[in-house]
């Protein structure tokens, strides 16, 4: 299997001066083509703090990560800027639309900030307006849809660049239960379509259960994985389980 991205011994530490606090320690992960992976555990545990070093956003403080065979901590910012742009996908809880501009101006701006040709980004737009049932929402601003619209927006641009890679941070964490349900199955559906790989950030076992398989963390490190291996509702009982076996209580994870 492919190898997308992979982490040596990452740690992250912050403060100084005796007051050193260490996030995340000893992190080796590999993630293939097509996978889907969840990343769970108690707060303070150190899930943003990775899924922010994974994604580029910010670096560790010792360790590597290659995507692709590619150690990407040896490129300078501007470098690693556009890699981020032309390579990863970003699925955030508060949307983080522009509310100034369109629906369809929204999903096209990664590839307009490309200088893409726009017969490309027209096309693109199609195909996952169409996949996401936005079509006739294109026009639209934001403050005009519901929040599973906006998610399902949020989704279509992280897509259409392509990316090695999507990271989505809690996802469901601002919609209802319908909504939250509509979108883990268009991610399960990008999954599955396009082979995209996703790691997804979540505390809600329901949302976890359309991973392939969950990494949790513990105190920085990783405590535990787990993989799918039976129906979605049978992982969903496992999950469940394992969150309380962690110790704290599952109440510690929401």
């Amino acid at each position: 299997m492919e190898i997308v991205l992979e982490t040596q011994k990452l740690k992250k530490e912050y403060g100084g001066k005796g007051l050193i606090f260490t996030a995340i320690e000893d992190i080796d992960l590999k993630v293939y083509k097509g996978d889907f992976l969840g990343v769970m555990g108690p707060s303070g545990a150190g899930k943003t703090t990775l899924l922010n070093i994974l994604s580029t956003i910010d670096r560790p403080t010792s360790g590597e990560i290659y995507y692709e065979g590619k150690n990407i901590l040896n490129m300078k910012n501007r470098d690693l800027s556009i890699f981020r742009r032309n390579n990863i996908g970003f699925i955030f809880q508060d949307f983080n639309l522009l509310d100034s501009m369109s629906v369809e101006d929204n999903m096209a701006l990664p590839l307009a900030l490309s200088k893409v040709n726009p017969k490309e980004i027209k096309e693109k737009i199609e195909k996952l307006s169409k996949f996401f049932g936005l079509k006739d929402q294109l026009k639209k601003y934001p403050y005009q849809l519901s929040g599973g619209q906006k998610q399902r927006v949020a989704a279509a641009r992280a897509l259409i660049t392509s990316p090695s890679i999507v990271f989505a941070d809690e996802p469901t964490g601002a919609l209802d239960s319908k909504s939250s349900q509509e979108l883990l199955q268009c991610l399960s559906q990008m999954n599955e379509e396009f082979n995209t790989t996703i790691i997804m950030v979540t505390h809600d076992a329901f949302a976890a259960s359309y991973c392939k398989r969950i990494l949790f963390l513990k105190d920085g490190r990783i405590h535990a994985r787990i993989d799918k291996d039976s129906t979605r509702r049978e992982f969903f009982k496992r999950i469940i389980d394992f969150l309380g076996s962690m110790g704290g209580g599952v109440d510690e994870f929401f």
